[in-house]
C-alpha cells in the first residue's frame, strides 16, 4: 500500500535514518552506564540469565507493539490513545517519567563535558592521588602491601584514585548524602550541564529531519571506542577475574525477585520501551515500513551491546579488585551509578600510547551515547506538545522544554546530586514506567483487543501475528509484570545508594513523582468520561463505555488507505459498530 502526499508532521528521510536513530536511542546510556552498575548491583552473572529471558518475553515484544502503533497511527505517545480514550493518562504519565529521566541523563552528559575537558592536562588528574585524596587513596603507584603490613589499613577500606577524584574533585560529595541538605550547584558542573542542553537543542529544533541525521554519527561511533575500550581492558592484570564474575550464572538468585525486577527495569531503559519514545519515532515513518524486521535488528543489536558494555566494564573491575585486594563485588564504596566514572577512567590512565587522546575520544563517546538518548526521550516531550497544539513552532516549543530541563538539571550538579540521581531514578523512572507499561498492554490488548491490533498490523504490513507475539502481549507481559511489581514492592528493603540508605523525606519526595504521573490516568479518564463524552451519552455508563472504545481517529492518516482500512472494517459489522461508538 502506498501513501498519498506526506505527512505534514514529516517524515524519515529514509529508512537507514529511522534505524540508526532507534538504535541510538536505545543503545546509549541505558546499556553503557547503565547495565553494568545494574548487573554488579544483582550479582553479575546472575543477573544475565533473567535479563535475556525478560528481553526475549518482554522487551522485544513490547518494542514491537509500540513501533506498530506509532507506525499505524503517525501520532505521538498521547493521541495514539485514540485507540482507547480512557487511557489518555498513561501517555501523560509516561511524558513525566520521561522528563524526570532526561533531566539526569543530560546531568550525566554534562560530567561526561567535565571529563572530556579533564583530560586535556600533562597527566590525567585521577591517574595519582593528589592533595585533595584520604590516606586510603591507591593509585597505580601505591604499594598496597605497605599500607597494610606498616600502616595498619584493611584493604577493604582502600579506595581507588578514580573514585576518590569523582566523589571528592568533582561531586564534593557528602558520605552523609541528603541528611545535610544538597548544597549548592557546581558552576563548573552548571555550564558543562548548559554545553549539553543547548546542543540538544540544536539537534531538535529543526525536527525528525535534523535528528535523523545526527543518528549516522551517534549510532555508529560508539562502537568504536567501546572495542578499543574492551580490548585494553581485557589484556590488564586482573580482568579474568572479573569477565568470570560477569559471566557466571548464579542459579540460587534466580529465586530472588529483585533480580527479576531489576532485569525488567533494565530492559526497559536498555530497549527504551514504555517511554513513548518509540511509538514517537514510529509515527514519522511510511505506512507500511517494515517495523517487524527494525524491531528484530534493534534488540539483538541492544542485547549484544549490553554483554560488550558488561564485558568492558567487569575486565576493569576485575583489574580494579586485583590493585585493591579485595573482591569484585567490593571494589565500589559509592553506590552503583558511579561505576562508568570510576572503572572506566581506570582504565583510561593505563593506556600507554597518548591516553588523554584516548580519555577525551572515550568521555565523546559516552556523550553521543547521551546525546542520542536524550535528544529522542525530550523529543517525545516535544512532539506531545506539538500534535496538541500544531500552531506552537517546533523551535519554540524545543526552546521552553530544554530551559525548564536545564533549570530542574540544576539540581543533579549539586554536592549531593547523586543522591538525587539514584532517588528520581527509582521513583520518578523505574516505578512508574513499569505501571505505565501493564496499562499500556492491558490497554491494547485486552480493552482494544489482541485480535483487532494484530488485524491492524496484518493490514499495515501484510504479515500474519504469530502465536509466541500473542501469548506475550495478551497474557505473558501483563501477568508476570504484575506479578514481579507487587511481590517486589512487599519484600522490597529501603532504597540505598552505596551504603547510604535515604530516609524518609527524601522517599516521600521521590514517591511523589511517582504519585502525580500515576494520577495523569484517573484524571484524564474523569476528564474523558466527564467533558467529553457525557454530553453525547445518554446515560453516564454510556459515557464510561464510549471513553473505552477506539475512536475514528484511530485510523492511517493517508486518506487513500484511510479509506481502504474503513473497507476493510465495514466487512465486520461488528468491529465496525465498536469503533464507530467512541466517535
Amino acid at each position: 500500500m502506498e501513501a498519498g502526499k506526506m505527512d505534514p508532521r514529516g517524515q524519515w528521510a529514509n529508512p537507514l535514518e529511522f534505524l540508526l536513530s532507534c538504535v541510538a536511542m536505545s543503545v546509549g546510556l541505558g546499556n553503557i552506564w547503565r547495565f553494568p552498575f545494574v548487573a554488579l548491583d544483582n550479582g553479575g552473572g546472575a543477573f544475565l540469565i533473567p535479563y535475556i529471558l525478560v528481553l526475549l518475553f518482554i522487551g522485544k515484544p513490547l518494542y514491537y507493539m509500540e513501533l506498530c502503533l506509532g507506525q499505524f497511527s503517525s501520532i505521538g505517545s498521547v493521541k495514539v490513545w485514540e485507540l482507547s480514550p480512557a487511557f489518555r493518562g498513561v501517555g501523560y504519565g509516561q511524558a513525566i517519567a520521561v522528563f524526570a529521566i532526561t533531566t539526569y541523563y543530560v546531568s550525566l552528559m554534562g560530567l561526561f563535558v567535565y571529563y572530556m575537558f579533564a583530560s586535556f592536562s600533562s597527566v590525567l588528574p585521577w591517574d595519582v592521588c593528589g592533595n585533595w585524596s584520604s590516606v586510603t587513596c591507591v593509585d597505580s603507584k601505591t604499594n598496597v602491601t605497605f599500607m597494610e603490613e606498616n600502616l595498619g589499613i584493611n584493604a577493604s577500606d582502600l579506595t581507588s584514585s578514580t573514585e576518590e577524584y569523582f566523589t571528592r574533585v568533582v561531586l564534593n560529595s557528602d558520605p552523609f548524602g541528603l541528611d545535610n541538605g544538597i548544597g549548592l550547584p557546581s558552576w563548573k558542573l552548571t555550564l558543562c550541564l548548559f554545553l549539553s542542553w543547548v546542543i540538544i537543542f540544536v539537534v531538535l529544533s529543526k525536527g525528525i529531519q535534523s535528528s535523523g541525521k545526527a543518528a549516522y554519527f551517534t549510532a555508529l561511533f560508539p562502537y568504536i571506542v567501546i572495542f578499543v575500550m574492551l580490548i585494553r581492558g581485557a589484556t590488564l592484570p586482573g580482568a579474568s577475574k572479573g569477565i568470570m564474575y560477569f559471566i557466571t550464572p548464579r542459579w540460587e538468585k534466580l529465586l530472588e525477585p529483585h533480580v527479576w525486577y531489576s532485569a525488567v527495569d533494565q530492559s526497559f531503559y536498555s530497549l527504551t520501551v514504555g517511554f513513548g519514545t518509540i511509538i514517537m519515532f514510529s509515527s514519522f515513518n511510511a505506512f507500511s515500513h517494515n517495523v517487524y524486521r527494525d524491531a528484530t535488528i534493534i534488540s539483538i543489536t541492544d542485547t549484544i551491546t549490553s554483554f560488550l558494555a558488561g564485558l568492558t566494564t567487569f575486565a576493569m573491575l576485575g583489574h580494579l579488585a586485583d590493585i585493591l585486594g579485595v573482591e569484585v563485588k567490593d571494589v565500589l564504596k559509592g553506590g552503583g551509578t558511579s561505576l562508568a566514572f570510576v572503572s572506566y577512567p581506570d582504565v583510561l590512565s593505563r593506556i600507554k600510547i597518548a591516553p588523554q587522546f584516548f580519555s577525551v575520544l572515550f568521555f565523546f563517546m559516552l556523550f553521543t551515547l547521551g546525546l542520542g538518548s536524550s535528544s529522542a526521550l525530550m523529543g517525545c516531550i516535544v512532539t506531545i506538545i506539538t500534535d496538541d497544539f500544531p500552531r506552537f513552532r517546533r523551535w519554540i516549543v524545543t526552546l521552553v522544554v530544554c530551559c525548564l530541563g536545564f533549570l530542574v538539571g540544576l539540581v543533579y550538579v549539586t554536592p549531593q546530586g547523586q543522591y538525587v540521581l539514584t532517588l528520581v531514578d527509582h521513583y520518578g523512572g523505574s516505578f512508574i514506567l513499569i505501571i505505565m507499561v501493564i496499562l499500556e498492554v492491558i490497554a491494547v490488548h485486552w480493552v482494544y483487543g489482541v485480535n483487532n491490533f494484530c488485524r491492524d498490523i496484518e493490514f499495515m504490513l501484510n504479515r500474519k501475528t504469530g502465536v509466541y507475539w500473542k501469548f506475550c502481549w495478551a497474557l505473558l507481559i501483563p501477568v508476570v509484570l504484575t506479578l514481579i511489581f507487587v511481590y517486589n514492592q512487599i519484600i522490597s528493603g529501603p532504597l540505598k545508594a552505596g551504603s547510604y540508605v535515604f530516609g524518609p523525606v527524601a522517599n516521600a519526595c521521590g514517591i511523589s513523582i511517582a504519585v502525580v504521573a500515576c494520577l495523569m490516568v484517573p484524571i484524564f479518564l474523569v476528564v474523558e468520561i466527564v467533558y467529553r463524552r457525557r454530553n453525547s451519552s445518554s446515560t453516564l455508563w454510556e459515557a464510561v463505555k464510549d471513553s473505552f472504545a477506539s475512536t475514528t481517529e484511530w485510523c492511517p492518516k493517508d486518506a487513500a488507505i484511510r479509506q481502504e482500512y474503513r473497507q476493510v472494517l465495514s466487512s465486520d459489522p461488528l468491529i465496525l459498530e465498536c469503533h464507530e461508538v467512541g466517535h
